[in-house]
């Protein structure tokens, strides 16, 4: 069939079968005008029975081939026309971008995110673990090892320059009262060999038993807070109700 445009009126020879019967939208490759392109009308004469002429039907022969169709050639203008360009309706090509929130499905995204730097993640455990660790020293300076801290701490503290203990054995007496009760009493003396004034710090009494473990102990507050060059005090003590498992003594300077 011969279809035209009806902007420029250019023609072009379109085989039916790219038409179809419901028609197409086509467009013209020329000025790039679309219309709706309606099928080939069909003839229905083509399509109505002739009545059977004799009751026997004739014999049966052979159908000839059919005779190729030739297709209606154009009439012959003064310009060529072009070939003849069918454009067959696509979907409308989707748009690379969203349109909604302008952001393009081509744009850059991150394949992964940025890795850490590992220099800077030691540099700042580093810092952490030096502050904590100064943090540690001061406390412990100022205030001792806590009592959970699993280590061998001096039962005595470290002894006085120019103050000397004097605590014979022979000035100790253990024994069982009367009533049944352990005693235990110490005598001795505290002696500033210095030449300056001291301050006296308090006293510890240690018992041990066989096994030499600590079974009990008590603080002894000396009488006078300071002593003079030269100058001595004299320490007595008693308690009673010690464990029965004690056995030796030891005085020293209170620790911390």
């Amino acid at each position: 069939m011969i279809i035209a445009c009806p902007a420029c009126s250019t023609r072009y020879v379109v085989p039916d079968a790219s038409i179809g019967v419901d028609g197409r939208t086509v467009r013209c490759a020329k000025c790039k005008h679309s219309w709706h392109q309606d099928g080939p009308e069909l003839n229905l004469a083509d399509f109505v029975a002739e009545p059977a002429a004799q009751q026997t039907p004739p014999p049966a022969t052979p159908p000839a081939p059919p005779k190729p169709r030739e297709k209606p050639r154009a009439p012959a203008t003064d310009h060529p026309s072009p070939p003849p360009t069918v454009v067959e309706t696509a979907p409308a090509p989707q748009p690379d971008y969203d349109e909604s929130s302008n952001v393009s499905q081509f744009d850059y995204q991150p394949p992964f995110r940025p890795r850490r730097n590992p220099l800077k993640l030691w540099t700042a455990a580093a810092a952490i673990f030096a502050v904590l660790a100064l943090g540690s020293v001061v406390a412990v300076n100022f205030l001792g090892l806590p009592a959970w801290v699993p280590v061998n701490r001096p039962t005595f503290a470290m002894g006085q320059p120019g103050l000397v203990l004097e605590f014979p054995e022979d000035q100790q007496d253990r024994r069982a009262l009367p009533n049944g009760t352990e005693f235990f009493g110490a005598t001795g003396t505290i002696k500033n060999t210095g030449r300056e004034t001291r301050r006296v710090p308090p006293l510890l009494i240690v018992l041990r038993d066989q096994r030499d473990r600590i079974v009990f102990d008590w603080v002894v507050e000396p009488p006078q807070s300071s002593l003079a060059p030269g100058e001595s005090m004299t320490i007595n003590e008693a308690v009673t109700d010690v464990p029965k498992s004690a056995k030796f003594a030891e005085i020293g300077w209170k620790p911390g």
